[in-house]
């Protein structure tokens, strides 16, 4: 087949592809598309109306219901800590890590979950303490704790990683345990965490964005109250869509439950959904990519540099988004774009077309490395598996980074939570849950008394730095990543008001993707800019 008659192909499937990938939800650190369901996945309650109900049924279901989903699993472990140490910086550092649980109450004092998390706390006056959380939603906190923050850490994510490499944890010499403690939650219906009612009742308890900040909120809340750590420095780190719990948890503790953070740190956070829709209408989706597609390109080329990055971000600022908007007033414009945008892809100029100098995420994805039989992950598109399908006019496997993540995450950790730490446990552990996902409210079908959820995070994130002078917050990206493009929030910040101290708001770029910690160099440099950021306040 023609490169011409291919791109026809598959520009034609990949734009409806690209409608149901656009209404994924972000997973700590990643997309988890509501296309990808596993087949294991357990249903959604249903009820069958054509049967009838034997006699005294009723009666027997309703005393059943009461208990229904609290007979399913075992009560959690009392918590357990061990003391370990860690190799850092040519020093030993002396360490206890706890595994234990939280309980969630409703209004009656009834529990209705059990949180896990897993804290690292090193004896000493005066520490700061750190909570950290991954996205999804569907996501548990392993891949902040055993990739990026916590002080030992499993090789995941980066080119050349295989599910079935020996999943050591080895003591991370990017860790912030040594400048700060470390609480790392797992939600609801992640990790071992679990709800203690009916589906349909986490849903309403859990499963939206309102009642995740809420029940979010009261755990760190909780956890402080029983560590006695009220009075210690305070900072909240979150991952894709923990990047959009971020400030709306610090805006929700600061104004109604009466704790300051005096910080936040946002890794490739998904902050405003809105960003990236219309873009038949809108220049904003193709702008927050365009940058993304070209660091990748650079990359390949050994050129990615912060200089070379600034030239390509000052075009999709001025003359990509000015060429866009002409659209056909202006028939020299597409001339314009399609050269350009072929030099920043290194993509056949056919192709780009085609798409009119529009690169939509999972077509760029299936293109760049066609050649090969590959695919390049929306997370890091130069991460790449082969393409088990590759004449299909659109993907039918899931994402190269996704899927082979799950088995070096979820072997590390359980075997530290059940056999370092000895806190026993016989449920099933979920790194990432898709049923979490499938079962989630949409942004775009907010809860009607949470009216700010489907604008995104933006809104908090102003407030919270408004209501205090004070509070700083470092967002960190990738420049390859698709997913969460750093793009979007350069946009976002710069329509920030200053407040008298722009420093106070930071975006950091590094090299890598969605999870660009995964890299050595690029680790570092987070832990050194994190640093500077905790030393400000």
């Amino acid at each position: 087949m023609s490169l011409r008659m291919q791109s026809v192909r598959l520009l034609a499937t990949t734009r409806t592809a690209a409608m149901s990938l656009a209404l994924a939800v972000a997973v700590g650190g990643f997309w988890l598309p509501s296309s990808f369901v596993r087949a294991d996945d357990p249903p959604a309650d249903t009820k069958d109306a054509a049967k009838p109900t034997p006699k005294g049924a009723a009666k027997a279901d309703s005393k059943a219901d009461a208990k229904d989903d609290e007979l399913k699993l075992p009560p959690f472990p009392a918590d357990k800590t061990v003391q370990q140490t860690l190799q850092l910086g040519g020093r030993v550092l002396k360490y206890n890590a706890t595994v234990g649980s939280l309980p969630v109450l409703d209004e009656e004092g009834k529990v209705i979950a059990s949180v896990m998390f897993t804290a690292y706390t090193v004896p000493g006056a005066n520490r700061p303490v750190t909570f950290a959380l991954n996205g999804g939603p569907g996501a548990s906190s392993v891949y902040l704790n055993m990739g990026a923050l916590g002080p030992k850490r499993v090789q995941f994510g980066a080119a050349g990683n295989s599910p079935s490499d020996p999943a050591l944890a080895l003591d991370n010499a990017g860790t912030w345990l040594d400048f700060t403690d470390l609480v790392f939650i797992d939600p609801v219906g992640t990790g071992f965490s679990y709800a203690h009612v009916k589906q349909d009742e986490a849903k309403k308890r859990f499963y939206n964005a309102k009642a995740d900040i809420e029940y979010l909120s009261r755990i760190i809340f909780d956890w402080l109250v029983k560590n006695e750590r009220l009075t210690s420095r305070k900072y909240l780190v979150g991952e894709s869509y923990g990047g959009f719990r971020g400030p709306r948890i610090t805006h929700y503790m600061q104004t109604q439950l009466g704790v300051a953070m005096n910080g936040m740190v946002l890794v490739s956070p998904y902050l405003q959904p809105a960003a990236s829709e219309d873009g038949d209408l809108s220049p904003l989706p193709w702008m927050l990519t365009l940058p993304s597609i070209a660091a990748a390109n650079l990359e390949r080329q050994g050129k990615l540099t912060d200089a070379t990055m600034a030239d390509i971000v000052a075009y999709t600022r001025g003359d990509y988004v000015t060429d866009l908007l002409k659209g056909r007033s202006d028939p020299q414009a597409i001339e314009r774009i399609v050269a350009r945008v072929t030099q920043l892809s290194g993509l056949d100029p056919t192709f780009v077309r085609y798409s009119g100098g529009r690169l939509e995420t999972q077509a760029f994805l299936r293109e760049v490395f066609r050649a090969e039989g590959k695919l390049g992950s929306r997370y890091d598109s130069n991460v790449t598996s082969w393409d088990p399908f590759p004449f299909a006019p659109n993907q039918r496997t899931n994402d190269p980074i996704l899927d082979a993540i799950i088995a070096p995450t979820t072997t590390a950790m359980v075997d530290f939570i059940t056999r370092t730490v000895g806190w026993k446990y016989s449920g099933r552990y979920y790194a990432l849950s898709y049923q979490v996902s499938r079962l989630w409210t949409p942004l775009s079908q907010p809860d009607p008394d949470d009216g700010e959820a489907d604008i995104g995070a933006v809104t908090d994130l102003r407030q919270a730095v408004a209501v205090d002078s004070k509070l700083h917050v470092l967002i960190a990206h990738g420049w390859s990543d698709l997913s969460c493009p750093f793009m979007a929030s350069v946009l976002i910040v710069d329509q920030m008001p200053s407040m008298d101290d722009p420093s106070r708001v930071q975006v950091k770029e590094y090299p890598g993707g969605h999870m660009f910690y995964s890299r050595g160099s690029s680790q570092a440099a987070l832990r050194n800019d994190v640093m500077q950021m905790y030393s400000a306040h």
